[in-house]
Order: C-alpha cells, then structure tokens, then sequence
C-alpha cells in the first residue's frame, strides 16, 4: 500500500493555510513547541475520545501501535470488516493518497454509521470539513456509508452519581451537510498534494489566516520578521485593522501617523507612552479609590478547574469549579500582614466546595473590604457556591457585597506605564510596579498550568511529586495575592506622593 499523502489533519491544515502544510511536510522542525496548556486540551479530546467508545461498547480496536504505523490500522480494520465486526473504534482508510481514522464505525441495522467524537461543545464549520474528508475516504474504500455524525459534550449536562454516558454526549448527523460540500473535496484533496510536491515553499504572507480557525504552529517561523512588540500588541484593537496596517507597511509604534490613525485613546496612551517613555498617573481617581477602601483589606485570589467530562456531582462540563485560595490581610494601615490558604486534597472523592467555602467564609471575617483582581471572576464563582449551598447564602453574599476590584485603577488607566504592553493583566501589571517579584522564579508560573496539574491529581493521572506540586500549587497562588499587596502599596505611594 503506498504510503499516505494527506490525512485529515493535514487537509485542515492546508485548507487553512498551504504554507503551512508545506512548512510541515518539508520543514517540521522549524513547527513551534506545543505549549502545555494546548497539550493538556489535546490530551483532554483523547479521554474524550476513548469515553465515547462506551456509546457502543463491545468493538473492536483498529488503533496503531504509533502514529508511524497508521497503515496497519488500515489492514486491521479491513479484517475485522471481513470477519464481520458491527463496531470498530479507530476505523482507518485510505484512498487516493488520503489517510483517514474514525473515531467510532458502527454497523447498524440500515448499514454503516460513522461517528467523529469532538470534546467540544457545539459543531464547527471545520468540523464538517473534518467529516467530509472521512466520508469521501470511507465511501470511496468500498463502505456504503449510510451516515456520519458529530458526537460532541452536552454541556447543560450535570454529573449525579455515574456518568450518564448518553446524557454527557449529544450525537448530531452532519450527513447533510457534508453532501453540501463533497463534490469540493477532489478538487481540494489534488489542490494540496500539488503544494506538497512543489520545490519551493508557497509565498503566503501572515494574515488573519495564522489564527483561523486554529493558532498556527508555524507562527514563530513566519512571523519572525515582526518586532517582539509591534503594532500586533495594541491592545483591543480589531485584528483586521492590524493587519490594515501592516499592510500599509507599519509593523513598530514609529510608524504610526498619531495624527491619523484607528487607534481610541487608551490603544494611543499606549503607543505614546512606548515612543516617549513616559508613565500616566492620574492620582486624583487612584486617591479616590483607595479613600473608598475599608480596613481590614483582604487580598483574595481564586484558582478553578473545569474538564469536559465532570469530575464532582452538582457539576457540568467544563464549569469551572474552585479548588484552591490565598487571602492576605492587611488589618490596619502599616499593620502585620497575615497570609491563610486552601488547597483542596486529592486523595479522597470528595467534592473540594464545601471545605473551600467553610474556611473562606471563617477566613474572611464579617468586615472589611477585598480586593479581587477582575471582579467578575471571582464574583461569579462565589454566585455559583451559593447555588451549590444555599444553607451559606447570606455568609457568601457578605463576602460578595465586600469584594472591590483592584484592576479598575489599570483598566481604567488610572495608572499607565510603558512595561505593561497595553495589558492590565496582573502578570504585566505586577512586574510593571513591582519588578523584584516574578513568576518566573516559581515552579507553576501560570493559572492554567495549576489547573491542568490539579485536574491530574483528580484523575489520579499525575505522575509528580505529589507532596512538592502541592506545596508549588500554593506557592504560586500565594504569590498572586502578595501581588495584589504590593500593587495596593505603589497605589498607596503615588497617592501620597
């Protein structure tokens, strides 16, 4: 059997963009290192993927031993059809240089059904595309293919007791809406093996395409020519007019016309103060909002994990429930800080909500302002606690009518400097003012590394050292609240200044 040309993946990808199916034919080395946090939704689709299996339990699997030998799948599973199997899982064909493995084959009463398993929550265009070339390679390998099917997560879904397989999964045919677009795939399919067989790589310039509909892997090679901070970086500002600019040749902030231009006020505050170097500080409102602020103060920061498939009962996929805080206290101005933390344990079943919201709820005293950083984060998780325990509705909703959010000053450019990038996202704000502390001196130096780490622990799928990950899981949060503390103290400084 010759060997494969395309498989889905890659006519994805080249309907995407055909630079970059070339740059991974030919140059894969020069493809982007997958970052954690894509891994881990990756490695998510995988358990979803094997989950599904149980919609039709019993079949057989067609899956290769490595990604290198996809072909014997394709010898597996034209054996288990001639041996009469009625479920196939991995089923993989190929035809006219096109390799294409199905998640779940199943032969029913009125003949062949395929079903793609996606651990989404809803049905993408490139979804259809996704199944259009699994059809076009199935039919065309001799299967009469009566149907094919998304199967995707029902996220109104709510864990109670088991998996409710059938009711975690909505299983949608697509078949129509495949026969829409089939008769394009020939066409399509000779279009790409032609890119993949030229001798130089395809002249494609960066656009909206490097992000659409998937982050393109080969950013960093093709997007080497833009400074590390461009116009690219002008904060909220519509990708398509970037690209207005770019365009017009404007990569850095110096090539703007700031006389003409699409930029708001802050997307301009941003640029002048990288050209000029210069800090805004509009102490007026920072004073205003720190005289609004009642003693003790407390510093609080939450961290959340959400999966696809529903960890806790009371749950839905990819809600995200929390699991870990850290609170200081500033008791009274020049007061001794205090410092308390929760970190739900992994190694019982037990939901973590009702041990998080027990010592908060201790932790928080009845009085006092806390600063959150995005209010609306934290609020909404406290909101969700109150459904979950309604016995604590008046204890959480005192924490709620507390919280004031830390952010303002920066989102509202109260207070403004070059470092920040345009952000006000504590991970630029933080180093901004306070450029002694960092996350990168700590193990876990982001939210959702923590969260991925804990959802392993859940799972029992985490290979570290459970005791040391532990101990980097609270010192990080902890760090994000000592954050908050020495942001409040410049705010402080510069209002008496």
């Amino acid at each position: 059997m010759q060997k494969p040309i395309l498989s889905k993946s890659t006519f994805i990808r080249g309907l995407q963009c055909e630079k970059s199916l070339y740059l991974y034919k030919h140059h894969y080395k020069l493809k982007d290192e997958t970052p954690a946090q894509l891994q881990a939704i990756f490695n998510q689709g995988t358990n979803v993927g094997l989950l599904a299996q149980d919609l039709f339990p019993n079949g057989m699997d067609a899956s290769p031993p490595d990604h290198f030998k996809m072909q014997e799948s394709v010898f597996k599973t034209q054996d288990f059809i001639a041996n009469g199997e009625t479920i196939i899982y991995e089923a993989t064909f190929q035809y006219n240089g096109v390799l294409a493995a199905l998640d779940i084959l199943v032969k029913e009463a009125d003949g062949w059904k395929a079903y793609e398993v996606k651990s989404s929550t809803s049905v993408s265009d490139t979804y259809i595309y996704d199944a259009a070339i699994q059809y076009y390679t199935i039919v065309n390998s001799g299967i009469d293919l009566k149907d094919i099917s998304i199967v995707y997560i029902n996220n109104q879904y709510v864990k109670n007791g088991h998996i409710s397989i059938n009711d975690l999964f909505t299983i949608e045919s697509v078949f129509e809406r495949v026969q829409e677009i089939l008769p394009n795939i020939p066409n399509q399919i000779e279009n790409l093996k032609r890119v993949i067989k030229q001798e130089e790589i395809p002249s494609i310039d960066i656009g909206a395409h490097c992000d659409s509909p998937y982050s393109c892997d080969f950013k960093g090679h093709c997007w080497k020519h833009i400074p590390e901070y461009s116009i690219f970086d002008i904060s909220n500002l519509w990708a398509s007019k970037k690209f207005q600019l770019y365009e017009k040749g404007i990569t850095t902030f110096d090539q703007i016309d700031l006389d003409n231009n699409p930029l708001n006020s802050n997307q301009l505050l941003q640029v002048t103060s990288e050209l000029n170097n210069t800090k805004h500080i509009d102490k007026k409102n920072i004073s205003a909002f720190l005289n609004d602020l009642t003693y003790p103060i407390y510093f609080l920061d939450f961290e959340t994990m959400g999966s696809a498939i529903p960890v806790y009962d009371n749950t839905r996929p990819y809600q995200q429930f929390v699991f870990q805080y850290s609170l200081h206290i500033l008791p009274e101005e020049d007061g001794v800080l205090k410092h308390y933390e929760y970190l739900a344990e992994t190694t019982t079943n037990t939901d973590p909500r009702i041990g998080f919201v027990k010592q908060l709820i201790t932790d928080c005293g009845t009085s006092g302002d806390i600063l959150v950083y995005n209010i609306g984060f934290e609020r909404g998780k406290l909101n969700d606690l109150i459904e979950l325990f309604p016995q604590y509705t008046n204890e959480i909703n005192n924490i709620i009518n507390r919280l004031k959010d830390l952010m303002i000053p920066f989102q509202k450019r109260w207070y403004y400097t070059p470092e920040m990038k345009g952000s006000y996202s504590i991970k630029y704000v933080l180093p901004a003012l306070v450029p002694e502390l960092s996350y990168q001196d700590l193990e876990i130096k982001e939210g959702g590394t923590a969260s991925n780490i804990f959802a392993e622990m859940v799972s029992g799928t985490f290979t570290g050292d459970y005791e040391k990950t532990r101990k980097d899981l609270l010192e990080y949060c902890k760090l994000d609240t000592y954050a908050m503390v020495k942001i409040y103290e410049v705010l402080t400084k510069v209002s008496q200044d």
